[in-house]
């Protein structure tokens, strides 16, 4: 029988709407009062965090790679529930962590504990089978809703309440779950782990878009961020506009990371004209494959605290 350690955090999942259809947290978790949620498993529940996803952070997601790491010999798997908002945050900062190779589950509900339709238990459930199956062992962590299995890096959540909410752009699913079976049709690539304490620092997100003026750009000082993330146009381009505030940051030695703000494709320096991804890349503008902005923040706060430079950050941060 298959030992899966269950670490309940909070979210949807976890709450209740009252006859207003105004939803909020539940003194006690219904996912812990799920005695034998599978017979065939072996289940230790564990109210870990009681906490709506908007309220978590790097401490939050550092305190369960650590409760992971102490537990790795004592259970087969782990199974994390978790508020949808932030999910594929933690998902992808524990995929960055020197997690065991161990099935590491991560899911949540759109709709919560006592409203029609509710699908908290049932993700929950499918979730830990896939946790209590060899095929999802050093598969970096998954995310686990609605009868798809999806790696963290690139999984995203796409709607506001449909339960179908977590796709993967361009890919697609690694997996499904069935009555019967847990079918992998994908690999997860290798990943590049750090075993950290902590994690800190400030890395703010900016969003590109027609007409930019440089006025959110002006006032980041310096002295206090870390680095900075910009949601850019297309492949990879910028209004020419936001170009004197983005060279004073790169004279400053602030490292800066480009995403597209695009759901599909990747971001890669093509164009030449005045703010093209050529000329930012010619300026030291790190350019990151496929990752949306919120990954890549957590991606470069990983790397500094990791005490990557030059080089090393760039070939981290573009890899």
């Amino acid at each position: 029988m298959k030992k899966i350690l269950a670490l309940h955090t909070g979210g949807t999942i976890s709450m209740q709407a009252d006859h207003h259809g105004q939803v909020s947290s539940s003194q006690i978790n219904p996912m812990t009062q799920l005695t034998a949620p599978l017979e065939e498993i072996q289940v230790t529940s564990l109210d870990f965090l009681n906490l709506p996803s908007p309220h978590i952070r790097i401490e939050h997601m550092m305190a369960l790679y650590q409760k992971i790491k102490a537990e790795a010999q004592n259970y087969d798997g782990f199974v994390i529930t978790h508020g949808t908002d932030t999910l594929e945050e933690t998902a992808y900062f524990l995929d960055t962590m020197a997690i065991p190779a161990k099935p590491i589950v991560l899911t949540g509900a759109m709709r919560s504990s006592n409203e029609l339709g509710s699908d908290g238990v049932y993700n929950y459930r499918i979730a830990l089978r896939v946790a209590a199956t060899d095929k999802s062992a050093d598969k970096g962590v998954l995310v686990v809703m609605n009868d798809e299995i999806h790696a963290a890096k690139y999984v995203t959540k796409t709607h506001t309440s449909n339960v179908s909410t977590f796709q993967t752009p361009t890919h697609g699913p690694i997996g499904l779950v069935t009555k019967r079976e847990i079918l992998y049709f994908k690999k997860t690539e290798p990943r590049v782990r750090f075993d950290l304490k902590t994690v800190t620092g400030i890395v703010p997100i900016i969003k590109a878009y027609a007409d930019m003026d440089s006025v959110l750009l002006d006032s980041l000082q310096t002295t206090t961020i870390s680095g900075l993330v910009i949601e850019a146009l297309g492949a990879g381009n910028l209004p020419p506009t936001i170009l004197p505030a983005l060279e004073q940051l790169t004279a400053a030695a602030i490292p800066i990371v480009l995403v597209s703000r695009c759901f599909n494709g990747i971001a890669e320096p093509v164009y030449s004209y005045d703010g093209g991804g050529v000329q930012l890349d010619n300026n030291g503008i790190l350019f990151v494959k496929e990752l949306n902005a919120q990954k890549a923040r957590i991606k470069l706060l990983i790397a500094l605290n990791a005490g990557l430079q030059g080089q090393a950050l760039a070939d981290y941060i573009q890899g």
